[in-house]
Formats: structure tokens, C-alpha cells, sequence
């Protein structure tokens, strides 16, 4: 059994690597798929994303949620909601690639997990620790730095970061499964997507048939580019730690920084590499104050009900939460998201990631 569990562990690693590391290398694909803007790739990628994952849902034969779903009103608004929310996300970090702001962008999933914690304070009152108070704070600076470096707002990283966060926060309520969730919010998107292809189309804007096959296939693969990540990310998901799968997070941004930098050959002047470095100092921070209230509670878990110290504190619940909450860089729902995401405790949906 114990070379058994080991052995999903490693698996589950593997896929955690792979979703990630796809995520952290989809700045490479969307300049291929020039000159289509940022508008068309877009469209495709909502278009071919629902066809793919209508194909996997007929092999498995997954199809009960959707009636269900059907007779969920409350439920449908959050869905057409999420759908909403990573529409921006997604559109303004292919924008954000395909102008030369890769660094930017890559700086909004940095402080992705910031944005989700204030989130938590200002809309759902949730109370923080001074460690994540300091991270918080320390992310703000971060901010203002990175606003006298660039001479205004980094507003892509703030762009990215916040519709991501809300996309998290309204995909905690929505409760669908990974393929079951990315199928329902592409379904609400395929209609104004296809639309807006057939304008493009009959106005002579589109390059899907004018720029040959090859262009044809590429704009195509966008709808595998969005689902296989999220595959590898469900088979992580179930089979390592919530802990760990929160620091494997962090290898998307870290790519991205690194292509952005060495790649792309973007700039970074000293006033931007210190705003990085008060975000990779707050991120630091939340990572240590979950590790550790983790490694409290699962102490506390283990001491005998009479022993020294017994029974469980009272503040198991708030202290297992909160490493769940900041080792993902947010609340953990209870599914995955399209692109990258906060990840969940066990995978029921994708990360908005890129």
C-alpha cells in the first residue's frame, strides 16, 4: 500500500509539473498564432475549448450536471458570471503577451494571492493573521513601487490578478467538476464567440481561412492549449497535498517572468526589479505563515485527546483553512478553474490560468 501511495504521489507530482509548466510556457504559443488580434484568438479559444471538451464529456459519458444545472437558476448566473470574469482574464493576457508585456503579466498571477486574501477581508470578512496582515502590506508597497517604475498603474497585473481572484471566488459557490464546469461557462461564451467569428468573417477581418492551414490549425489547437493543462491539473489535484499543489502554483508565474525577461527580451529596470522583490517577499511570507499554521494544526491533529497540550485547539477549522487559503494563493474552491488557478482540495474545475 505505502509503494502504492508513493507511487500516485509521484504521478500526482508529474501532472502537477506538466499543468504547470504549460501554463508557465503558453507565453511561447499565442505569438504563433500572429497576425490573428487578440480578439480573434480569443473567440477561437472559447469556440475550440467547448468542442473539446464536448468530445471528452460523450467518451465518459458525463452528462447528467447539465440537466441539472438546467434547473438551477442561481446556479446558472454564477456560471454565466465566472464566464464573464475569465473572458477578461483570458483576453487581456493574450493581449498582454502578444504586445510585450509578459513580465506584467506574469506579475498579475505574482499577486494573484494577495489580491485574493484583501478580497477575503473586504467581501467576505474573513480575519488574518500578522503574518498575512505584513504580506498584504508589504504587496500594497510592492504596487506603488511597480506605479513609479512604469509611470502608471501596473493595470494589466492588477487586471489579471483581480478578475482571476473573483473568477475563484464565484467558481467557490458554483461547485461543478473540472471538464463539467470549463464545458458550462465555454457554452455561455460560444454563442457571442462564434458571433463575433462570422462578423470578423464577413467583413473581411478574419485570418482563420486566409493565412493557410497551418494558421487554420493553430488557431484550432487553442481549445487542446486550454484543456490539457487542466487534465494534467485534475490527476494532480487528487493525489497530492493541497500544500504542495499551492507551491507548485508558483512555477506558472515564475516562467512566465523568466520568458518575459530572457526570451522576450523585455526591460526591467532597478525601480521594477525592487517591486518584484517586495512581491516574491510577501509571497515568502504567506507561503511560511501556511507551511507553518499547517504543520501546527496537523501536530495538534496527532496529540491524543488527554495527552499534553489535548484535544484539537479551537481554531483547527480557521488554522486548516488558512493553509489551504494561503499556500493556493486563495480560497480553495471546491473545483479547479480553466487557466491557472487557486487549486482545490480535491478536483471536482480549471484554473483560469492563461
Amino acid at each position: 500500500m505505502a509503494g502504492s501511495s508513493r507511487s500516485e504521489q509521484r504521478i500526482g507530482l508529474l501532472n502537477g509539473f506538466a499543468a504547470y509548466g504549460m501554463w508557465g510556457l503558453v507565453p511561447l504559443f499565442w505569438p504563433l498564432l500572429k497576425p490573428a488580434g487578440a480578439g480573434e484568438i480569443l473567440a477561437h479559444r472559447m469556440v475550440w475549448s467547448l468542442a473539446f471538451v464536448a468530445v471528452a464529456l460523450l467518451v465518459v459519458r458525463r452528462w447528467a450536471w447539465a440537466g441539472e444545472l438546467l434547473r438551477q437558476p442561481r446556479k446558472l448566473g454564477l456560471i454565466t458570471v465566472a464566464a464573464a470574469v475569465i473572458t477578461v482574464n483570458w483576453g487581456v493576457y493574450i493581449w498582454a503577451v502578444n504586445s510585450g508585456h509578459v513580465v506584467e503579466a506574469s506579475l498579475g498571477y505574482f499577486i494573484n494571492p494577495l489580491v485574493t486574501i484583501a478580497m477575503g477581508v473586504l467581501l467576505l470578512k474573513e480575519r488574518l493573521r500578522p503574518v498575512q496582515w505584513a504580506a498584504v502590506g508589504t504587496g500594497f508597497a510592492a504596487v506603488v513601487v511597480l506605479t513609479v517604475g512604469y509611470g502608471r498603474p501596473p493595470w494589466i497585473s492588477l487586471c489579471l490578478a483581480f478578475s482571476f481572484a473573483t473568477y475563484g471566488l464565484v467558481k467557490k459557490k458554483v461547485n461543478l467538476g473540472g471538464v463539467e464546469s470549463l464545458a458550462a461557462e465555454t457554452a455561455v461564451q460560444f454563442l457571442p464567440a462564434l458571433g463575433f467569428l462570422l462578423w470578423q468573417g464577413a467583413h473581411g477581418g478574419s485570418t482563420f481561412t486566409t493565412e493557410g492551414i497551418g494558421h487554420g490549425a493553430l488557431l484550432a489547437a487553442t481549445g487542446v492549449v486550454t484543456a490539457i493543462p487542466l487534465v494534467c491539473f485534475g490527476a494532480a489535484a487528487i493525489r497530492v497535498p493541497l500544500s504542495t499543489l499551492g507551491l507548485l502554483q508558483y512555477l506558472a508565474p515564475v516562467f512566465q517572468f523568466l520568458l518575459g525577461v530572457l526570451y522576450f527580451g523585455e526591460a526591467m529596470p532597478p525601480e521594477r526589479w525592487a517591486g518584484f522583490a517586495l512581491v516574491w517577499l510577501a509571497l515568502t511570507l504567506l507561503t511560511w505563515d501556511a507551511l507553518r499554521t499547517a504543520h501546527r494544526t496537523a501536530r495538534s491533529l496527532r496529540t491524543p485527546p488527554g495527552g499534553a497540550g489535548g484535544g484539537v485547539p479551537a481554531e483547527k477549522g480557521d488554522a486548516a483553512r488558512d493553509s489551504g487559503v494561503v499556500a493556493c494563493g486563495g480560497p480553495a474552491p471546491d473545483s479547479a478553474s480553466a487557466d491557472p488557478a487557486p487549486a482545490p482540495a480535491r478536483i471536482d474545475a480549471p484554473t483560469g490560468k492563461p
